[in-house]
């Protein structure tokens, strides 16, 4: 299958870390969506408006196959952070503004699909990290498609809505899902077309319209638009860890709660995501006192 290609231009694009700026799209090591090859290129394989495509990115330019490759190679400015303007940042604390100086080419990638972030954001609900890797990658080689064009091999496209709704139930509980995480993934698919509307809206309108599906609440929803609409003020709350990593960080105290996490962070009220982001890029976390989040084997149950 042929594909299209764009070239950038000397100082076409501002400079670009693609795994800065992209990374936070990748779900695990092992996310069947998103690929890193030795070339130094991205790889990811979406499910858009057009239909699925697979679109490979590097410094020097991008390529896309499939029903898709158009629509990818059109958002791909958003993608890159070319949308995103951090003009208005201005480091409070010490260790913020170092974190900005040290990473002057951190941009928020903007997606433009809801769903593809809003999936794997609801299986990240209550559990490990990996256990929610686990069910994404199972699910997707499960029920998705292969990338189109000559993607590295293991690559999936996520199902489109209908094939969403049409897995089994005992393919949920083979990817270790709950009822109530796979019943909020099947509330949402019913109505994509009107939470995809959510990436023309304002970030507070967006964060409503996706809110008023029943499971998803404050935390999925800042998630999910953070790389959608690449909301710079979406903060993630009702986290387990990052109340105590921001808190941590900008004080040295521990037991920082929400309500802490988000009084420190109003000095950078439109900008507390991008001052997240240059937190958790610190690798500043308090020393680990309590154990882990016990594994659940849904699969067991």
């Amino acid at each position: 299958m042929a594909g299209r290609f764009i070239a950038r231009a000397p100082g076409q694009y501002s400079p670009v870390d693609l795994a800065l700026v992209l990374g936070v799209l990748r779900r695990g090591p092992w996310d069947p969506t998103y690929r890193t090859t030795p070339d130094g290129a991205v790889w990811r394989a979406s499910r858009t408006p057009q239909g699925p495509g697979t679109l490979r990115i590097t410094v020097d330019g991008a390529e896309a196959w499939g029903p898709g490759a158009d629509w990818l190679l059109a958002g791909l400015p958003g993608l890159l952070g070319e949308l995103d303007d951090p003009s208005d940042f201005v480091p409070r604390h010490r260790l913020v503004a170092d974190a900005h100086r040290r990473r002057p080419h951190l941009r928020l990638c903007r997606t433009g699909l809801v769903l593809e972030s809003l999936i794997p954001s609801v299986l990240e609900q209550k559990v490990t990290a990996d256990e929610a890797y686990r069910a994404w990658r199972r699910l997707l080689r499960a029920s998705g498609t292969p990338a189109p064009g000559p993607a590295p091999e293991h690559m999936y496209v996520m199902p489109d809505p209908r094939g969403w709704s049409l897995i089994p139930s005992w393919e949920w509980h083979r990817a270790g899902v709950d009822n109530k995480r796979a019943s909020t993934i099947l509330r949402a698919v019913r109505v994509a077309r009107r939470l995809e509307e959510a990436t023309a809206m304002a970030p507070a309108d967006a964060a409503r319209r996706l809110e008023l599906i029943p499971g998803i609440g404050p935390w999925t929803s800042a998630e999910t638009l953070q790389r959608a609409i690449g909301a710079p003020d979406a903060v993630t709350v009702g986290d387990l860890h990052l109340p105590g990593i921001v808190g941590y960080a900008l004080t040295g105290r521990r037991g920082v709660d929400d309500d802490g996490m988000l009084e420190l962070l109003e000095p950078y009220a439109g900008q507390r995501h991008r001052a997240v982001r240059l937190i958790l890029l610190t690798g500043r976390v308090p020393p680990r006192r309590t154990p882990k989040m016990p594994r659940t084997d849904i699969a067991r149950l």
